[in-house]
């Protein structure tokens, strides 16, 4: 096989599909050759903005008034729970934002000037423009239609009060200046006088709100306060008649009092213990004398003088003896009667601590019961005295309220309106038009997958493009050959001889004699490059045999309507001599060997040893055998014939073979282990070029060849 031997130079390794590498460059060629597109595009948007500028938006008028919070209090008496001033911390200030922002102050202002009726806020009394009209056609058509409930007219009227309130908070604006307690209100309407009655409307009842707030917080504070003070008063009355009832039917105690009756008792206490102690010695007395049996005894236990005197003058008498007896029974009868009596003043001294102890208890129970009701009663008077004091403020309060906030400029009449702002909305546009355009450029260049340049189809198939031949300007196949006659300097005459000269040079050792033509899909052009190629090898006066390779479809006999009947079938297979098969076109310079119809399939046929024996004898007979052969993604003859060639030229037709085709037609061939030669990229448009930005760069269709070519 004669391309196993071909050198490899002309192939190298694509380009890794899957870098994710961005090429600037790359990037900012790619919007460079889409200029065009990029200019449109924004030329379009700034005429469409221009138009809503300047043709369909409808002017706004903006004003705004400023209002300031007065954090400081001027209140003429103390009342700082009821009607204190702000403090004007941020959690006070962004409030405020929002009062202002609220529905009720909106629909406040609504109902002062009579929005309802403005047709600017009342979608109601609004004509439906054209569009509108049509967008409610086309959304009744698309929704199931529901019967509609009536609506109570009550309900009806709150339900587009809302909807203006709504309206107007859309067209209202406020705004707290940083690190300050001013607040900007912004309206913004279709009028200028309008805009500024709206936004002096807005502070003036924020500012009236804060007032009645304020009145409406006094009275609710007044109304409370009498209130309670009546309340007060009854509990103060019942407290005090509470103390002077109990001081009524209890004995007058005091803390004296009865620290004065815990002094007797200690005192009773004391006398009690001593009297304790006399009755026992009496007690332990009286024991003894009892006990005694003997005259002496009775003498040491009784120690009395006059019972010792007898006792020392003997009892032998018996007149002695009964003075002593007598005399003991006295001492005796003293001691028991002493006993008596001490008990007896015992007794009397407990009953009467007793007394004292328990009317003690009693008195202190008084006190404390007399002390609650005191405190009760001095409680519920401070009570009183100090909601009499506030009742008293809050009274002395109303109807000089200051509101918290003051106006601190109007709003004035604008005399230009604020919207739209037409050189910014074109600039915008401008912008927009720019960055929507370069994403077409770049959207169009990233889902390209067909080829434009010589560069891309190397990059992406490894093997060198030897060949860009423009697009022929021929209304039929039949009138090509003529063009290239016709104009021999043409751009597509050039880029053929190129072709041939890039041919020759690809293997310098051995230069091609048996060239293949072929392609991925059919119409890429690879029976032109056979067919120019064969004309301008024969130009140099070499021997040159076109052979159609294709004879599924026999795409020559488009070209020389005249050929012969039989062709390369019928000479492999014998029925007709070589010499009386092939077909000399007047001007063509080159022999031509068609195809034919056959029942033999046209893979065996090229597939046989007859073929490869005629392109052995061929070889002998021309200088250059160029065989047009089918489609390598249609039938595998093209894979077949090239195994008995020298050179194979693979035809990718300009920005419209899909890149995924040219790989596997690639990937045919390598599984073949064989080797393209080089790529032609066929048919290249021109203007197309242009349009791309690429006509004044490459190759045979570039401008700078105006001078050399005659198209």
């Amino acid at each position: 096989m004669h391309m196993m031997n071909q050198s490899q130079s002309n192939f190298s390794a694509p380009r890794d599909e899957d870098d994710d590498t961005i090429d600037l460059g790359a990037l900012i060629g790619t919007l460079w050759r889409g200029k065009l597109i990029i200019a449109a595009v924004t030329l379009i948007f700034m005429l469409l903005a221009g138009y809503c500028a300047y043709g369909v938006a409808v002017p706004t008028y903006r004003s705004t008034a400023v209002v300031v919070l007065d954090t400081k209090e001027d209140s003429i008496v103390d009342l700082q729970a009821v009607v204190g001033g702000f403090s004007g911390d941020s959690t006070e200030v962004n409030t405020e934002v929002e009062v202002l922002r609220s529905r009720g102050l909106a629909g406040k202002v609504v109902d002062r000037l009579n929005l309802i009726d403005d047709p600017e806020f009342n979608g109601k009394l609004r004509e439906p423009s054209m569009i509108g009209g049509m967008i409610s056609g086309l959304r009744g058509v698309l929704t199931s239609r529901t019967p509609t409930e009536e609506l109570d007219p009550e309900l009806q009227k709150t339900k587009i009060r809302d909807s203006v309130v709504q309206a107007l908070l859309n067209k209202v604006s406020v705004s707290n200046i940083r690190q300050s307690l001013v607040f900007n209100v912004t309206a913004e309407t279709e009028s200028a006088v309008k805009s500024a009655l709206i936004a002096n409307t807005i502070v003036e009842l924020y500012i009236l709100n804060q007032i009645e707030v304020k009145f409406e917080a006094t009275e609710k504070a007044t109304e409370w306060l009498s209130n309670r003070v009546s309340e007060l008063q009854i509990e103060l009355e019942n407290a005090e008649k509470k103390v002077s009832d109990f001081t009524a039917r209890t004995q007058l105690v005091s803390i004296e009092g009865l620290q004065a009756l815990e002094r007797q008792i200690k005192e009773l206490r004391d006398r009690i213990d001593g009297a304790a102690l006399s009755r026992q010695a009496l007690e332990t007395r009286l024991a003894n004398l009892e006990a005694a049996q003997t005259p002496a005894e009775k003498r040491d236990a009784a120690q009395d003088a006059a019972l010792t005197r007898i006792f020392s003058n003997g009892l032998s008498s018996d007149t002695n003896q009964t003075a002593f007896d007598l005399r003991f029974e006295t001492v005796v009868n003293r001691i028991r009667s002493d006993l008596a009596r001490s008990s007896q003043q015992l007794e009397a001294l407990r009953t009467s601590e007793s007394e004292l102890a328990a009317q003690l208890a009693s008195q202190g129970q008084d006190l404390i019961a007399l002390q609650q009701l005191t405190r009760e009663s001095e409680a519920t008077r401070l009570l009183y005295e100090y909601f009499l004091t506030r009742l008293k403020e809050t009274s002395a309060q109303e109807g000089i309220q200051k509101a918290d906030s003051r106006m601190l400029s109007n709003s004035v009449v604008p005399d230009a309106p604020s919207a739209p702002k037409k050189s910014q909305i074109i600039a915008l546009a401008m912008i927009l038009g720019a960055m929507v355009g370069s994403g077409l450029v770049l959207l169009r260049e990233f889902r390209t997958r067909t080829f434009r340049t010589a560069t891309e189809l190397e990059h992406h198939t490894g093997y060198t493009v030897i060949g860009q031949i423009p697009l022929i300007p021929a209304r039929d196949r039949k009138n090509t050959l003529k063009y290239l006659e016709d104009k021999p300097t043409s751009a597509a005459a050039e880029a053929i001889r190129n072709l041939r000269t890039s041919l020759m040079l690809s293997n310098l050792d051995k230069k091609p004699q048996v060239i293949v033509s072929t392609s991925s899909i059919p119409g890429e052009g690879k029976t032109t490059v056979s067919l120019s190629l064969a004309k301008f090898l024969s130009g140099l006066g070499k021997s040159v045999l076109l052979v159609e390779g294709d004879i599924r479809r026999r795409t020559l006999n488009e070209y020389f309507p005249d050929m012969p009947r039989n062709g390369i079938a019928s000479v492999l297979n014998g029925d007709v001599k070589f010499a009386d098969a092939i077909h000399r076109p007047d001007g063509f310079g080159a022999d031509v060997l068609g195809g034919e119809k056959t029942n033999v399939n046209a893979a065996d046929i090229f597939s046989s040893d007859r073929f490869k024996a005629f392109i052995s004898e061929m070889r002998d007979q021309y200088d250059f055998i160029i065989i047009d052969t089918p489609p390598v993604l249609v039938v595998p003859d093209a894979r077949i014939i090239s195994q008995n060639a020298d050179a194979i030229l693979f035809s990718v037709k300009w920005d419209s073979t899909n890149k995924g085709l040219v790989e596997e037609a690639m990937r045919f061939f390598h599984n073949s282990n064989q080797r393209i030669t080089g790529l032609v990229l066929s048919q290249i448009d021109e203007k197309g070029m242009k349009r791309y930005g690429y006509g004044g760069e490459y190759g045979a269709y570039g401008s700078y060849g105006k001078g050399y070519y005659d198209s």
